[in-house]
């Protein structure tokens, strides 16, 4: 059965020899363990060498141009990266490369360069798929994210400041973090990885040894060192069969505006509440969901189809395509009293 670890992790340990000038005493094999260091060191090597071989090829450089409507108008370029996922020349990337864009240009490594047309962009995920007039492209394999281990080898590869096919390896430094979006939403499972990102890797993939792509890598934190984000691939999946279907990501929406809360200790243990926070009530849209459903100005919501709300993330990720048409029980303390309150989430149409 083929080990699923890299080779060097089950090289044999070095075993102690015998010096005959020391009357017998153990020692090291200084030459075995010279050899094992080295083995360890090609292994690593060469799994980054293969993963880059292999993925390198579809890896494109992308180029924008924009206008900016708070510079009159003026329109600025801009670069990113971004990998073919499949072999008719669908391209992924980021929605922050991508968004707004008035023309979008794709150079792949062997030199050839195409106009690209946005097929969809989600902001919320920082994800978007543009699509270039090819055939029979090299294509980056997507992986599982779920699968992957802090600790374990990670490959970015993208163009950063213009450099194409610039190859960074780390490791996963973390999984399951946080994120916010420009949009203001939270991003969720996104992976943190010390493989050095810098501006135009955007887009590009993070790959494993095997050349399996686990992230789309988005994000750095400016003035820190090796903290660098991606979006997990698992996410990027499900983004991507929404935006090849529609053309954006179908959400659910109640038609609120609304702040995080605090609630007193004794009203949480008055009413047996999971979370001592949840989401006030500013505005009701009218003839929205809420205000349908008899929401007012002030109310604090708590729970949406039995499941707690302690803020407006809670509320995002709950209102996911699913609920759209979907009736709902929403749960919100208003004057002293729970109340239960029966609602129908809308589709989002906002973007």
């Amino acid at each position: 059965m083929t080990s699923p670890y890299p080779e060097w992790l089950n090289a044999p340990a070095v075993t102690p020899v015998l010096d005959e000038g020391d009357g017998g005493a153990p020692q090291k094999n200084l030459a075995s363990t010279g050899d094992n260091d080295d083995r360890l060191l090609d292994a690593y090597s060469r799994a980054v060498a293969g993963a880059a071989e292999r993925v390198s090829p579809a890896v494109a450089f992308i180029e924008v141009r924009k206008k900016l409507p708070q510079a009159g108008g003026r329109e600025i370029g801009g670069s990113g990266s971004g990998f073919a996922f499949t072999p008719d020349g669908l391209i992924m990337t980021n929605s922050h490369v991508v968004s707004g864009a008035t023309a979008i240009a794709v150079t792949l490594p062997d030199g050839r360069a195409f106009d690209a047309a946005l097929i969809g962009d989600d902001p919320d995920t920082d994800l978007a798929v543009i699509r270039i007039d090819a055939a029979r492209l090299p294509t980056v394999a997507l992986g599982d994210s779920q699968r992957i281990r802090v600790g374990q080898l990670a490959v970015a590869i993208g163009n950063p400041y213009g450099f194409q096919c610039t190859v960074t390896a780390g490791v996963v430094s973390a999984l399951g973090r946080s994120l916010r979006a420009t949009t203001g939403r939270l991003m969720d499972d996104v992976i943190q990885t010390d493989a050095a990102l810098n501006p135009g890797n955007s887009g590009g993939p993070l790959v494993n040894a095997r050349g399996e792509a686990i992230g789309v890598n988005t994000a750095m934190i400016g003035g820190a060192q090796g903290i660098c984000f991606a979006t997990a691939i698992d996410t990027a999946k499900v983004t991507l069969t929404q935006l090849l279907r529609h053309g954006r990501v179908r959400r659910a929406r109640l038609g609120i505006s609304g702040q995080n809360a605090p609630i007193a200790r004794r009203i949480v243990r008055h009413f047996g509440l999971p979370a001592a926070s949840g989401l006030r009530v500013l505005a009701v849209e009218p003839d929205g969901p809420a205000a349908r459903a008899g929401v007012e100005s002030g109310d604090l919501i708590v729970a949406l189809g039995a499941q707690p709300v302690s803020g407006f993330d809670d509320l995002h990720r709950l209102l996911s395509e699913e609920r759209v048409g979907q009736a709902l029980e929403l749960a919100v303390l208003r004057r002293g009293r729970r109340l239960a309150l029966g609602v129908t989430p809308r589709e989002d149409v906002g973007r």
